[in-house]
């Protein structure tokens, strides 16, 4: 059995939305970045996907939590 598999599902999910939430502030920064710089309209599109990508996960982890 792993140390994973000991932990509650809150402190599990907890852990995982962590560094989702880090990801998500600096692509935020780096748009901000770009965008007052100079338009690159290629890296803004591939930021916005990575920003909804980490919102959708941190909201698919938050539904696991709550179905327990």
């Amino acid at each position: 059995m792993s140390n994973h598999s000991k932990k509650p599902l809150n402190e599990l999910v907890h852990d995982a939305r962590a560094p989702l939430n880090r990801i998500s502030m600096n692509a935020e920064l780096i748009k901000l970045v770009l965008e007052n710089d100079m338009p690159k309209e290629k890296a803004l599109d591939a930021l916005n996907k990575i920003i909804a990508n980490c919102q959708q996960c941190s909201e698919s982890l938050q539904t696991i939590t709550d179905s327990q």
